[in-house]
């Protein structure tokens, strides 16, 4: 099997210095720990000028269309990396499924407006990746075999080359961002779902609004800002052709596969960060403690079991951990771990075909969830719990559930808020929630 081309450059805990070479290139994306040294935040990875772009086209599937990426990482080629490297990448896929990717997945109503035409899903095939190893205090670029040698030494003298200066452009809101719902409307849209709990069509439904403002500038300016306001192992910045730019800092894991073994961490119980440190902990401590938030939090559990369960070997999926704290500068949530050995004559893709959008931000059972929420959201969520994700061409993959995410489009900023509604919740508590959650955010944005 051929053997990428491995290059060291000068380590960089930061990847901005390296992002800022390509950033404006066609395709350009960073996936961003942000978190260096943390267990879920070992790896940067960046590339741009993509072999090719892939969208869904019209009627398409999702079935179809993932096995249209299956096709193309095939052309690629497989490849392997030199013995000694334990990198995440080797060429492959990279990009983004927004939550309404769902839509070709199930049946689902189209109630929801589209009022930001963002398409469903926005991968592209890359024969090179600029990855840094944050344990190792490594940076190296890696070339595919299938990468032209004149491009690989393009590459290479870029990379090597003295740092640029980045261009300091503004990023402004102009007018502070607003939710997109009343509380009023929030609470009838809360009854709703409470109706359809005591109905028995449901057991727990992610309710969520959207937060948006008018804005001008460069979007990546927004992203190191709040990059560094909120550093989270999930980050990450996509350029658009049209434009448009993904910004994410996610802390949720969706689907990573490494070596067959399958892992994904939902997030479902939150509770606020306090700077008083007694407060803080006594927050923490009520979250582990809270009977709501394990058993909201043991409905998706059981739900990824489930999906997991479609592409994985029978009897190998398992749950390692349940309801362990993990805290961020904004929230502290309760996490959960499910794994499996992914099935033989399975591959990445098809946990994707069965899991996709995670179940942490549908609630269950998912089908029904996904069209309440259809019902009840007056616009489509875009990127907002979808996922960034990469899938290589030895079968690797690491996704994220985008929460935590904006959209920068047509000179507008839209991020999302939500949390899980469940029979004993209280419309004042969730509205606030999803405040709570995206408060950096926001609070970020406005002080730029």
């Amino acid at each position: 099997m051929p053997t990428c081309t491995v290059h060291p450059l000068p380590y960089q805990a930061d990847p901005a210095d390296y992002f800022a070479r390509v950033r404006q290139a066609p395709g350009a994306i960073l996936l961003d720990s942000a978190r260096p040294n943390a267990s879920r935040g070992r790896y940067d990875l960046l590339s741009a000028w993509p072999v090719e772009q892939l969208s869904p086209h019209d009627g398409e599937t999702g079935i179809d269309y993932l096995q249209r990426l299956r096709d193309s990482l095939k052309r690629l080629g497989t490849a392997n990396l030199p013995d000694d490297l334990q990198l995440p990448f080797a060429g492959g896929l990279i990009g983004y499924l927004s939550y309404d990717f769902g839509r070709r997945l199930e049946t689902l109503p189209a109630l929801a407006v589209d009022d930001l035409g963002l398409p469903d899903a926005g991968l592209g095939l890359y024969a090179w990746a600029l990855i840094s190893d944050h344990q190792r205090g490594t940076t190296q670029l890696v070339f595919h075999p299938s990468l032209a040698p004149d491009e690989a030494q393009r590459l290479l003298r870029l990379f090597l080359a003295p740092a640029v200066t980045d261009d300091k452009a503004d990023f402004t809101l102009k007018a502070p961002m607003r939710g997109d719902l009343s509380p009023e409307q929030y609470r009838q849209a809360f009854e709703r779902v409470q109706h359809y709990i005591h109905a028995g069509d449901c057991y727990q439904i992610n309710l969520t609004q959207r937060f948006r403002a008018p804005c001008q500038g460069d979007p990546w300016h927004a992203y190191r800002a709040l990059r560094s306001a909120c550093p989270t192992p999930f980050s990450g910045f996509q350029v658009l052709a049209d434009g448009s730019a993904l910004l994410s800092f996610s802390p949720e894991r969706f689907i990573q596969v490494h070596a067959g073994q399958v892992e994904t961490r939902p997030i479902k119980g939150t509770r606020p960060r306090s700077q008083d440190t007694v407060e803080d902990a006594e927050n923490a401590a009520q979250l582990l403690a809270s009977s709501k938030d394990r058993a909201e939090n043991l409905m998706i559990v059981d739900l990824l079991r489930n999906d997991l369960g479609r592409s994985c070997e029978i009897g190998t999926v398992k749950v390692p951990e349940l309801f362990s704290l993990e805290s961020y500068p904004n929230v502290h949530h309760m996490v959960s771990v499910v794994t499996g050995q992914l099935a033989a004559d399975k591959d990445a893709l098809d946990l994707i075909a069965g899991s996709f959008p995670g179940g942490s931000i549908t609630g269950a059972p998912k089908i029904r969830a996904m069209q309440i929420i259809d019902e009840l959201e007056p616009s489509r969520r875009a990127l907002y719990c979808g996922s960034l994700i990469y899938i290589d061409v030895r079968g690797e993959m690491d996704s994220s559930i985008a929460i935590r995410s904006l959209l920068i489009k047509d000179g507008q900023a839209c991020c999302w808020g939500g949390g899980a509604v469940v029979a004993d919740s209280d419309w004042q508590a969730e509205y606030q929630e999803s405040i709570t959650k995206v408060k950096v955010l926001l609070d970020t944005l406005g002080q730029l």
